[in-house]
């Protein structure tokens, strides 16, 4: 984007600059950046999985830092993190027109790609690596309640379209309706358990494939593992499971607070053999924070509202994780204490509209941000 806070729909240009020619990726020693669906959004990704948190900031800035030099130098552009675009019309933007775009096409077909729900989100994914299927199962598991109340600490986007939204994580909000067209895609984006990999293939990749052939999709978007879109996915080709319900944050640093903090309350439940919750209250509570966040009324018996389930969390997070983990949960405190990025995002601007337009007041707030994201300084 330029200074204005005006979205430039340029990746392609900003590829073919560096390396010559148009690519979906660009692979460097530690890190990768490419294309998304959106053309005026990149994605940078790791390499390798990292050995330590402080590998991961280190790492993730640098690409942060490269990418931000490109910019500045190349095209008199600037990064912006956070889940959604405050002020982007849907019209100013587009989806990636190159190769892999017929994917995009096909998605097409079946799916209005001109809404908030695939042109104007951001979202930071987790891969957590699993030994085996038992192990896997269980995690999975577990994850699904880890990701019900998320959300409440990990939401970014307040404003769209230079208003403010009906819901703390408005990027969830859009998310959930994005492919109604086949709701098996989705479901209920917080992910129902599963007793084995196969039935999960069985249940889960085979419904919405068969899904999608009824629909007349081809076999570009057929048995593939990651047109999965709940919250948590199996990620067989890397032994992983991905968790998508994070916005993105300001800066590096807050993102590796929250793998923290999920990595951290992942093993505490574990190693305690938590009991799960029903599924059914995993998913009202989570639309309920997607709503309401912090201050959402929860159906969870160990407190009413998902501040006190996630300062519960924070409790098993302090006490299960490692040196290195720990040096971050202070960050996951505040946000429990203050308000996620969203809510601190939505008071800025506010106070800063008693002086100014509504406008201005979030191009003011967003200004800092970018800065933010650059310096690699969490916004309070």
């Amino acid at each position: 984007m330029n200074q204005d806070l005006q979205v430039l729909p340029i990746s392609d240009k900003i590829i073919k600059r560096f390396w010559g020619k148009i690519v979906n990726f660009i692979e460097l020693p530690a890190f990768t950046f490419g294309k998304e669906l959106q053309l005026h959004v990149m994605e940078i990704k790791a390499n390798v999985p990292f050995q330590s948190p402080v590998q991961f900031e280190e790492t993730m800035q640098r690409a942060v830092s490269t990418l931000s030099g490109m910019l500045s130098k190349n095209h008199n552009a600037l990064l912006l993190g956070t889940g959604m675009h405050p002020l982007m019309n849907l019209n100013e933007t587009a989806v990636w027109p190159h190769y892999h775009k017929k994917i995009y096409q096909e998605y097409g077909k079946f799916f209005n790609l001109k809404q908030h729900g695939w042109l104007n989100i951001q979202s930071f994914h987790l891969n957590l690596p699993f030994e085996n299927e038992s192990v896997a199962v269980k995690m999975h598991n577990h994850l699904a309640n880890i990701c019900a109340y998320l959300p409440a600490i990990a939401a970014s986007s307040p404003f769209f379209e230079g208003k403010e939204g009906e819901n703390t994580d408005n990027r969830l909000f859009f998310y959930k309706l994005n492919q109604r067209e086949v709701p098996s895609i989705t479901a209920e984006v917080i992910p129902e358990y599963v007793s084995s990999t196969k039935q999960y293939k069985n249940d889960v990749i085979e419904q919405y494939t068969k899904d999608l052939a009824n629909a007349g999709a081809s076999k570009t978007l057929l048995h593939r593992e990651w047109i999965n879109s709940r919250g948590v996915i199996f990620r067989f080709d890397r032994s992983a499971l991905e968790v998508r319900v994070m916005d993105e944050q300001e800066c590096i640093k807050s993102d590796v607070a929250l793998s923290c903090f999920v990595r951290s309350v992942l093993r505490g439940l574990l190693k305690t053999d938590a009991p799960l919750l029903p599924h059914n209250v995993l998913v009202k509570d989570f639309n309920a924070i997607v709503k309401d966040g912090l201050k959402a009324k929860v159906s969870n018996p160990t407190g009413p509202t998902a501040k006190q389930i996630l300062e519960k969390y924070l409790v098993l997070a302090q006490k299960y994780a490692n040196e290195d983990e720990k040096q971050y949960l202070w960050l996951i405190k505040r946000r429990i204490e203050e308000g996620s990025l969203s809510e601190i995002i939505k008071r800025k601007v506010k106070l800063r509209a008693q002086k100014t337009d509504l406008h201005e007041a979030i191009k003011n707030t967003y200004s800092m941000l970018i800065n933010c994201l650059l310096n690699n300084e969490p916004y309070f």
